[in-house]
């Protein structure tokens, strides 16, 4: 299938492992100029490293995407550096501290809030300008089944990426005429290096292996994923490539998520 997405420049925040570097490496395998980013340099340089070793068209600009010049910066060195932005893909962000409603503070709302939706607003922000002089753009969001399914824990989390999930809708409603089409994305249980660090302290915990730890979370966190098993990266990099494409050009303000059948409803 021909996507169209040749010559096209993008930005993929908390790309430098995990869901983030498989969405900047599935663009760049379609011929994209991708700008990655995340707080920690070192690793951000070394992912780039390997995928320009690949063939891929990619620079790093490292920044905290929770400081609204950080936020920016990724989206300004993309138009500097390859003359445009087409397409943004917020993926940067995280749970906090996994904790119960009563035992979280203000301060943890706000951080979890600032790294969820606020960095989305801010790169979204710098990015429209472009996207609407040029009449054409992609904004993929990454949200998790957390914002459709929450849990009784980690409601902070949970929240934000409800929110993020309402942005979505409210920016595909007011830019569609400036031909930007804007989407969400939610993953469920993906393993990635974050999650198989918690594995390997469940597995250590218990004296069990990496895969048996796994199908113990799964049966008490997410029973409902009908695979039985957590996701890859790059199952959730395909939709994200996809949701980028001239294929996708009459998509936007959906959601889509790729849980393995966890949520329940509709």
């Amino acid at each position: 299938m021909e996507l169209g997405l040749k010559g096209k420049v993008a930005v993929v925040t908390g790309s430098s492992k995990g869901i983030g570097r498989s969405i900047a490496e599935g663009l760049a395998r379609e011929g994209v100029q991708v700008v990655v980013n995340s707080r920690n340099a070192k690793e951000l340089e070394a992912a780039a490293s390997e995928m320009r070793s690949a063939g891929a068209t990619v620079h790093a600009v490292a920044s905290d995407v929770t400081d609204a010049e950080g936020a920016k910066r990724p989206v300004d060195e993309a138009v500097r550096r390859f003359g445009a932005i087409h397409i943004l893909v917020n993926n940067a962000g995280g749970a906090g501290r996994f904790g119960s409603f009563d035992d979280l503070t203000d301060d943890e709302w706000l951080g979890v809030f600032n790294l969820n939706v606020l960095s989305a607003v801010r790169a979204t922000r710098a990015a429209l300008p472009h996207m609407q002089k040029q009449k054409w753009g992609r904004i993929i969001n990454i949200s998790s089944e957390s914002g459709v399914q929450p849990d009784a824990m980690m409601p902070h989390y949970n929240a934000s990426k409800s929110a993020l999930n309402s942005l979505t809708k409210s920016l595909s409603k007011a830019y569609g005429k400036d031909g930007i089409l804007v989407n969400t994305v939610s993953p469920a249980f993906i393993r990635t290096p974050l999650l198989d660090g918690m594995l390997a302290q469940q597995a250590k915990a218990r004296g069990i292996s990496m895969d048996e730890a796994e199908q113990v979370m799964l049966r008490e966190f997410r029973p409902n994923i009908l695979l039985g098993r957590a996701g890859r990266s790059d199952e959730t990099a395909g939709i994200c490539v996809f949701l980028a494409s001239e294929q996708a050009s009459f998509i936007t303000g959906s959601n889509y998520r790729v849980d393995g059948g966890s949520v329940a409803s509709l």
